[in-house]
């Protein structure tokens, strides 16, 4: 996941992410990079610390499972809280947006 990008994004695309279904972490890397076409990079040392963070504050559950593969694998369900928090989080990411687009717009000379 490139540093650059502002704080908060990749728990909400954690998130939307989990919208779809609960998902182990590896499948949520996979999900993401998938989604964007390769342009989001997921890395482990990014992601397990930003699910720590969402099951702190109870936006996200987990459960350990098995895998297809036989391994021991925690999978991760979004909460109604983190449902409430996703939505609080689009919008405010959708008002940066508009401003960034708005700045950026070409200068008209005069």
């Amino acid at each position: 996941m490139n540093k650059d990008l502002l704080p908060g994004t990749l728990e909400m695309l954690v998130l939307q992410t989990l919208l779809r279904g609960p998902l182990h972490g590896y499948a949520i890397a996979q999900s993401i990079e998938q989604v964007s076409d390769d342009l989001l990079q997921v890395e482990e040392g990014s992601l397990y610390p930003a699910l720590q963070r969402l099951l702190r504050e109870g936006w996200v559950t987990a459960e350990w499972g098995v895998s297809a593969r036989n391994r021991k694998v925690r999978t991760y369900l979004i909460t109604p809280e983190g449902r409430a928090q996703l939505e609080r989080e689009v919008s405010s990411f959708e008002r940066l947006m508009k401003g960034i687009t708005q700045v950026m717009k070409p200068v008209e000379e005069a």
